[in-house]
């Protein structure tokens, strides 16, 4: 199910930059955070989705989460958007 809402999603982000500047411009409907990923890179979204009050997705490995993304490589973070 995750690989189908993210692979067919036009409307996300992949990755730590991506995913912050979404969260700042407010348009963050939900994230996924791989577990495997180094805290200190998660720690700011982490913080943002809790002031926020957006709901948190964990996927076991940055690969898991890179195929649901539709890429080959690992993703950290990545977030569906309202836009």
């Amino acid at each position: 199910m995750l690989d189908e809402t993210l692979k067919n999603s036009r409307h996300k982000t992949v990755g730590v930059k991506q995913t912050q500047r979404a969260l700042e411009k407010g348009i963050v409907r939900e994230v996924f955070i791989a577990k495997d990923a180094e805290q200190h890179v998660l720690r700011p979204i982490i913080e943002s989705c809790k002031t926020l009050g957006i709901e948190m997705v964990e996927i076991p490995t940055m690969i898991d989460l890179g195929k649901a993304c539709g890429i080959e490589v690992g993703a950290a973070v990545a977030a569906l958007t309202a836009e």
